[in-house]
């Protein structure tokens, strides 16, 4: 059958990566293990199956690198813009790291409304935040008290993080603080082992620090949900194994609920995300950035999200868009139920300006989204998956008794043909069109096929639909009783 293609196609059929091509080992494997994974299983606390839930979320990529915008002196940095502090050799500004260090002083962000950055998350249909309290070159956007590399001493010198985890928390929106563990500013840090002494007691100086630092943002920001940590590969970091297993312990100790990522530390092998016997640490999986699992087996019941920019590799504010595919609002609507369909929430990120402003291609893709939740969001919020074979269509979901068919690739004929497995114990009863709320007929179609293991149900869209975007279809199930084990005479 022929099919219009709404959508562009997408370079997220990844089978993992690095760390999401790992699988759990047998249980038989029994290598002894101090700092490897403490769970059995998935969590099934309230908080964590409010994470489940969310479908949607925002990541917020902002600091000083956003002055810059990848570019300084009419010279381009070719990479992500909130990593142009590295930038060195030929390409790089003279004595550039110095001019970035004291960019600080510039920052005055004086169209920031945290406000209207949530009303607009809440727009798009946003059900939680990961916002950037501080990246790899230190600058903390709070008033810490543990370093003068904050937002104390810029013109600017309001809490940034407090506007924005108050103002967030205003519109229902559940808050995460990113945090990197790299911090180019501190003169403890280092990325390498420490070989000397002295080495080993800045190292140590830099452990104390991160330590304070967390814990003051989980003092200052109690309605925090959970700690979302980056930079956490650097080889001295990997073998803090015992200090980081004692300090998320800790964490955890001190903010009851608090959800982590599988990113935050090694084992005492340097085993990152999955321990030496296979087993995640962490409370969901962080494998998946700017990439999607091709299929649920992969995932081997883990939770787990992907982040998502809407440019190629762009996080922070870069000011030119010029150079690669930037990803439209049916492009994240196809990522969204893609990941929902396999258990998973999609966090779109954006980077505002160095004044505060979130740009308007990324506004305008935001306002596009939030039209497409605001009909479709019961295909998204604590939907799940389906348990069904993928259909050629898009995507199910799935919430109760009711099954969700996210149409991505249009039929033709104007018919959607599902084929459900005489194995599954609910069938179709009745259909709606989530656009305008129309009902659909549903018939059962004999396909006349021998040994075939489906029964197969055709829903005739209306004529008159013109649909110039996925839309959805809310199908009810009612249980399948007196199904014929005779494929030839099977009954619905």
């Amino acid at each position: 059958m022929k099919r219009l293609f709404l959508g562009i196609a997408l370079l997220v059929l990844a089978t993992g990566g690095t760390y999401a091509q790992q699988t759990t080992k047998s249980k038989t494997d029994t290598i002894p293990l101090k700092y490897g994974s403490h769970r059995i299983g998935n969590r099934t606390d309230e908080m964590m199956e409010r994470w489940r839930s969310y479908g949607l979320g925002q990541f917020i990529h902002w600091g000083v690198y956003a002055i810059p915008g990848g570019h300084w002196e009419g010279k381009s940095y070719n990479g992500a813009a909130e990593w142009i502090r590295s930038w060195g050799g030929a390409s790089a500004p003279a004595n550039w790291q110095a001019t970035y260090d004291n960019l600080y002083k510039q920052f005055n962000p004086v169209a920031f409304d945290a406000r209207k950055w949530a009303k607009q998350a809440k727009d798009m249909g946003a059900k939680y935040l990961i916002f950037t309290t501080k990246h790899h070159d230190g600058f903390s956007l709070w008033p810490s008290k543990y370093t003068d590399y904050s937002i104390t001493n810029t013109p600017y010198k309001k809490d940034i993080v407090k506007q924005v985890v108050d103002a967030y928390d205003a519109e229902g929106i559940d808050v995460y603080l990113y945090f990197s563990i790299i911090d180019w500013n501190h003169p403890g840090y280092r990325s390498g082992v420490p070989k000397t002494a002295k080495d080993s007691l800045a190292y140590e100086d830099f452990k104390q620090f991160t330590r304070n630092q967390l814990l003051e943002l989980l003092t200052n920001y109690p309605k925090t949900k959970g700690l979302w940590f980056d930079g956490t590969w650097d080889a001295a970091w990997v073998k803090q194994s015992k200090f980081a297993d004692d300090l998320e312990k800790e964490l955890r100790a001190f903010h009851p609920g608090l959800i982590i990522g599988s990113r935050f530390r090694a084992d005492e092998n340097g085993k990152r995300h999955f321990d030496s016997n296979g087993k995640m640490m962490g409370d969901y999986e962080q494998g998946w950035e700017r990439k999607l699992p091709k299929s649920i087996e992969v995932l081997e019941g883990r939770d787990w999200d992907c982040v998502m920019t809407i440019p190629p590799n762009q996080w922070g504010y870069n000011s030119d868009w010029k150079s690669s595919y930037i990803k439209t609002a049916h492009d994240l609507t196809d990522m969204l139920l893609h990941a929902v369909s396999m258990n998973g929430n999609l966090v779109v990120n954006f980077g505002p300006d160095g004044k505060g402003n979130i740009r308007p291609e990324e506004s305008i893709t935001a306002a596009k989204l939030g039209e497409w939740t605001k009909v479709n969001g019961a295909a998204i919020y604590g939907a799940k998956y389906a348990g069904l074979p993928k259909p050629d269509y898009g995507y199910y979901t799935k919430k109760d008794n009711k099954l969700f068919l996210t149409v991505i690739n249009k039929p033709v004929n104007g018919t959607l043909r599902l084929a459900i497995p005489r194995s599954y114990k609910q069938k179709p009863a009745n259909a709606v069109l989530l656009i305008g709320n129309i009902k659909l007929n549903i018939t059962t179609v004999d396909m006349g096929m021998s040994g075939d293991g489906n029964i197969y149900y055709d829903i005739q869209l209306p004529a008159n639909l013109n649909a110039t975007s996925p839309f959805v279809v809310s199908i009810e199930l009612i249980n399948a009783t007196g199904r014929s084990n005779n494929f030839g005479e099977a009954k619905t």
